[in-house]
């Protein structure tokens, strides 16, 4: 665990570099949400030596953790998203956070017609509408899968929701579309357990305005029309509507996604048990033919097998970056499979998916400062400015009073998440200036009076 003596209020969880960041690593920020581990959870950004850039700490007993922490669109403008799961009156149930570069909170979208949302899923759409992911529940008779004759079946829904209104504008229901022997998995014997037969996971909008969801397991990708709900074909699983070549198949996958060439990109979990390795699968599908054929593949630097969450994430550059879920770490490749970058969470620590990605961050509080007293007039000055990405300097300010601030010594480099500077003064009140490269003060700490 990391702490700080600026910001005591900030536990983040520390993150271990294992291979270096190489200079051919995509531009940008770490984008992780740490869970069930030492340490605080919460969504967290990174820069490339495993420091964190900005941490929003969650109370485990109040918001529950959160998920699928992204930068997105919305509104023209560049926001953090993610899935935050609370516990209300004894019921589970997610809210999704849209964030501005300030990191001030702008909404909280919650499913609707009376459902409550789930955490694998939220997607803003360049329409301004959100995908999201939910569980519903349904009594079947399960005996001719083997199950309870008064059985409990999991529904995997989409919601599509206008940001603005917050109404329900499409609503997709798995049992509608998709038989229960479509599953790998049997029923459970109690009738008081559910049959979660398809295990939706993500949402992906395609590039005919249609949409890709996969389900975990089912082993599938299906292609679902936006307007009528019909499959319009299944990826994999027991009845794919493809020539699954050699390498193509996946099992208890998640993040589906259509790249801009066509390829479809899949994070395959390899399997409940460790007998395939993990990797993010790269597939070429061939829509006229019905054939699908397997073009690169990234395994996991130790082989390891991955049993729960996980996604990949081609970068603008090429290169492709992965969260290895239940597997506490996260790499980046180059788009030829070089590993140019390899990190690990605390063992107990996980995140449901990494990213990269670009962010401008321009907090709306003050800089913090936390003040030592040394021999003499030395004294040590703690600097950091949670969220701020264009620090370049600190520099530390002294005087007789709050409103007569001096600058004391020369600017001092910007170090990780908190600078420590020592500096010679007498002055009772102490502060620190936040700049930029270019020298412009971005922010001023309230002074301290030692």
């Amino acid at each position: 665990m990391r702490t700080f003596r600026s910001r005591p209020d900030l536990i983040p969880p520390t993150i271990d570099i294992v291979t270096q960041a190489h200079n051919n690593t995509g531009p940008g920020y770490v984008f992780v949400a740490p869970k069930k581990g030492p340490g605080q959870d919460g969504p967290m950004i990174l820069d490339d030596s495993g420091q964190p850039v900005w941490f929003h700490p969650l109370h485990r007993e109040e918001d529950g953790i959160a998920m699928d922490f992204k930068v997105q669109r919305h509104q023209g403008e560049p926001v953090l998203t993610w899935c935050e799961s609370k516990v209300v009156a004894g019921h589970g149930h997610v809210e999704y956070v849209i964030a501005d570069s300030s990191y001030r909170e702008l909404r909280r979208v919650r499913a609707g017609n009376g459902y409550h949302g789930d955490h694998h899923e939220f997607l803003i759409t360049p329409q301004d509408t959100a995908l999201i992911t939910i569980y519903g529940s349904a009594r079947m008779d399960l005996s001719p899968f083997g199950g309870s004759k008064d059985g409990r079946v999991l529904d995997g829904i989409v919601q599509e929701i206008d940001l603005e209104t917050e109404e329900v504008i499409f609503e997709w229901h798995s049992l509608d579309y998709v038989e229960l022997d479509e599953s790998y998995l049997e029923p459970p014997k109690n009738p008081e357990w559910p049959f979660d037969y398809f295990h939706i996971n993500s949402i992906e909008v395609d590039y005919d305005n249609n949409l890709l969801i996969s389900a975990r397991k089912t082993f599938t990708v299906y292609k679902v029309d936006r307007q009528s709900g019909e499959v319009l074909w299944r990826l994999g699983g027991k009845k794919s509507s493809f020539e699954m070549g050699p390498g193509t198949r996946t099992r208890y996958q998640h993040d589906a996604r259509r790249q801009s060439d066509g390829t479809i990109t899949i994070f395959d979990n390899g399997g409940l048990y460790m007998i395939y390795p993990s990797n993010g699968i790269v597939l070429e599908l061939d829509e006229n033919e019905m054939s699908a054929t397997p073009v690169r593949r990234y395994v996991h630097p130790a082989r390891r097998h991955v049993a729960t969450m996980g996604n990949m994430q081609v970068l603008p550059n090429g290169n492709v970056f992965i969260g290895w879920g239940s597997d506490p770490l996260f790499s980046e490749f180059s788009r030829n499979g070089e590993l140019l970058l390899h990190a690990r969470f605390p063992p107990e620590n996980e995140s449901y998916r990494a990213f990269r990605f670009p962010w401008s961050g321009h907090p709306s509080g003050d800089p913090a400062v936390a003040v030592e007293a040394g021999t003499g007039d030395d004294v040590k000055v703690y600097a950091s400015w949670n969220g701020a990405t264009e620090i370049a300097s600190w520099q530390v300010v002294a005087g007789s009073s709050p409103d007569r601030l001096e600058p004391v010594g020369s600017s001092a480099p910007k170090e990780g998440f908190e600078t420590a500077i020592t500096v010679r003064t007498a002055e009772p009140y102490i502060g620190v200036q936040a700049k930029d490269r270019s020298g412009r003060v971005l922010g001023a700490s309230r002074q301290h009076h030692r």
